[in-house]
């Protein structure tokens, strides 16, 4: 049998075909879906009559089906004939839904499609497209014993996931892992610290923006995009230069950010107030904080830490010696509210978004910034990040 670890939007899309046997712990009696598939408890799972298993990218690795599978591979695996011979894989820690989006934007042109961890499962990707651009989680990387890339585009890796991967060392071996799968004629652009990890593929490291101008070819002079989103255009600028020898730095100027990201709005009283709730993580908080550090800020923190310790958003607090004020909410802030007093930070202990908002309004000067960039996940309180970031403007919006 064929079968599926989880019921999520990866693992549903690829139930289509249709002949699968799944297993999901909210499964607790046999039945089935629309298309004929067996839904089943995980007591029910016997690996030796399994022929493979392609489990959800975030599947727990720990789970017990992982534990006992036999023939596990990923959704980038299972799919490794379908896949273009022009696939890029985009990873890191902050900033890979941007780098893909941009890549997409410069490369449609040339018949690419865009999916992954952004939004579109493998299987409905089309196979005959001329690229594939997959945004690409430290999770499915952790699953791919087959599939490669023929360019991987790897931003910086800091702390995440930890709870998922159970240490740091990890969470990076993951993201290293394609360079050493990676054949000959491929390209991995990485982060200098990582230009020496053996590789098949051409390894190309990079220390900045400035570094990957030089190497390709284009004028970073010229490109519209600021931090945190100018290496994020850096390196799409690059991918495009490799497959079609250009870099249009015009065209990628059109590109638009996503909503939720650094998105800059203002209230009545004619107040900047910021929107950057896809900063689930501390460098995406980091980066939103370097953007600011010329004003007064205060910054909403706290969610799902996902067991990532968040020290060093405080210390990059120091560092920058930043006037803010943090606003802490979530499950972890009471944890958030601790570390705020140990570094020396003023903290207001809400707990929940609407009372840290409401606090915020009532203190926020015209001058100063009222920010929302968590360094966690949103799930704790809410569905997902992007209604943490709705309902914020709403409550900031409100009479």
């Amino acid at each position: 049998m064929k079968t599926l670890f989880g019921y999520g939007k990866t693992t549903k899309a690829i139930a289509k075909s249709g002949g699968w046997c799944i297993f999901d712990d909210k499964f607790t009696h046999a039945s089935k879906d629309e298309f004929g598939n067996d839904l089943l408890p995980v007591s029910e799972f016997d690996a030796q009559k399994s022929e493979l298993e392609v489990p959800s990218p975030g599947f727990p690795r720990t789970h017990e089906l992982v534990q006992n599978s036999k023939n596990l591979i990923s959704e980038y695996d299972y799919f490794l004939r379908n896949t273009p011979k022009n696939c890029i894989w985009i990873s890191g820690t902050n900033g890979k839904t941007t780098t893909t989006q941009m890549t997409q934007h410069l490369l449609a042109s040339f018949g690419s499609q865009m999916g992954g961890n952004v939004g579109t499962p493998l299987a409905e990707l089309d196979p005959q497209a001329q690229i594939w651009i997959l945004e690409t989680s430290s999770f499915t990387l952790h699953y791919t014993k087959f599939a490669t890339p023929l360019v991987y585009l790897l931003l910086p890796i800091t702390p995440d996931h930890i709870s998922w991967h159970g240490t740091s060392e990890e969470y990076v071996s993951a993201k290293l892992k394609p360079l050493k799968m990676m054949k000959k004629g491929s390209i991995a652009i990485v982060p200098k610290c990582f230009e020496n990890t053996a590789s098949y593929a051409r390894v190309v490291g990079y220390k900045n923006e400035q570094d990957l101008a030089r190497i390709f070819g284009f004028e970073l002079g010229e490109v519209a995009f600021k931090e945190p989103f100018l290496l994020d255009a850096a390196l799409a600028l690059c991918a495009a230069k490799i497959l079609t020898n250009h870099a249009d730095v015009g065209l990628l100027n059109t590109f638009r950010i996503d909503s939720h990201k650094l998105e800059e709005f203002f209230d009545t009283n004619g107040r900047l107030w910021v929107d950057d709730t896809k900063a689930t993580n501390i460098d995406a908080a980091i980066c939103a904080l370097k953007r600011y550090r010329d004003k007064f800020v205060r910054v909403i923190v706290g969610g799902d830490d996902k067991g990532v310790s968040l020290a060093p958003l405080f210390e990059a607090m120091r560092e920058l010696n930043l006037a803010c004020k943090v606003y802490a909410i979530g499950s972890n802030f009471k944890r958030v509210a601790e570390l705020s007093a140990h570094f020396g930070v003023a903290c207001e202990p809400c707990e929940f978004l609407e009372f840290a908002v409401n606090a915020m309004k009532k203190e926020l000067k015209v001058g100063e910034v009222g920010l929302l960039s968590p360094a966690c996940a949103s799930l704790d309180q809410f569905s997902s990040y992007a209604e943490r970031g709705e309902k914020f403007k709403a409550f900031v919006l409100k009479a």
